[in-house]
């Protein structure tokens, strides 16, 4: 039977501690540490795998035919990407709240939708109705857009084998939850367990998955610094929401240069 335990996480860097202190050790900032439960389950014995492996590939046996990429419909859009959607990345979207993120991006999925075909949007935040209020303002119709308004990740995962996306969006991270964690959304353990889920479906599909992010007040992304470490590009977005104009900024990109803007 699995046991529960508690410990104290930073909500700023992921440091874990057994017991609560004021100042994380590892990041420096105060008030941070909050209690989560963990649920300890029975690990299988050495020489049980507990799943299929796939076997290992000589180097010599492998293509590299280069990241085949697709366009997003918008051009600097593509530039910040490197030159366009790269199959089986997982990229981060940050931003302020009300900056538009969720506005360019399901824009992008219209567009991927046209010209690639199924694309799954899922909203942790607003209903299928708001998202469709919002659709209808931005002129988007098209029939291969499949919208779901979800939190559980588990969901999420139901609804990518059953529709065959060939893009998904998740908006936002911060909103998601994995069942089998007794800690809340948002929690340093949740976002790790959450992206960790759409790291798997994005390598071993192949599927592109784009992830929207939160930004604290001091211009970082919230939740654990191992989040950026987790997906392949992340992109700032930015800009002064009583104006018209964004900028859109990578700051990390495995498959193109980050002097893009």
């Amino acid at each position: 039977m699995a046991k529960t335990q508690t410990k104290f996480v930073c909500q700023s860097c992921g440091y874990e501690s057994p017991k609560w202190v004021g100042k994380c050790p590892d990041c420096g900032e105060w008030a941070t540490l909050v209690e989560e439960t963990v649920v300890v389950a029975k690990s299988p014995k050495r020489g049980e795998p507990s799943t299929s492996f796939a076997p290992a590939k000589r180097i010599t046996e492998l293509e590299s035919t280069g990241a085949s990429r697709t366009s997003c419909g918008i051009q600097e859009f593509d530039r910040a990407l490197g030159g366009g959607v790269v199959a089986g990345s997982l990229v981060l979207v940050g931003g302020d709240p009300g900056i538009g993120k969720s506005t360019i991006l399901i824009q992008v999925a219209n567009n991927l939708s046209i010209s690639s075909g199924n694309v799954l949007y899922v909203s942790g935040e607003e209903s299928a109705e708001q998202i469709k209020l919002r659709s209808n303002r931005l002129g988007i119709s098209s029939s291969d857009l499949l919208v779901a308004a979800e939190t559980n990740i588990e969901a999420v995962e139901h609804y990518v084998r059953d529709s065959g996306p060939k893009h998904v969006f998740i908006d936002s991270i911060q909103a998601m939850y994995d069942p089998q964690l007794a800690s809340a959304p948002g929690t340093v353990s949740q976002v790790r367990s959450c992206t960790n889920v759409l790291a798997h479906v994005a390598k071993n599909s192949g599927i592109p998955v784009f992830i929207v992010g939160h930004v604290t007040k001091e211009g970082a992304l919230a939740g654990p610094r191992v989040l950026e470490h987790m997906v392949d590009t992340v992109l700032y977005f930015e800009g002064d929401r009583h104006q018209s104009y964004r900028i859109l900024r990578a700051v990390k990109n495995r498959f193109g240069s980050t002097d893009e803007l």
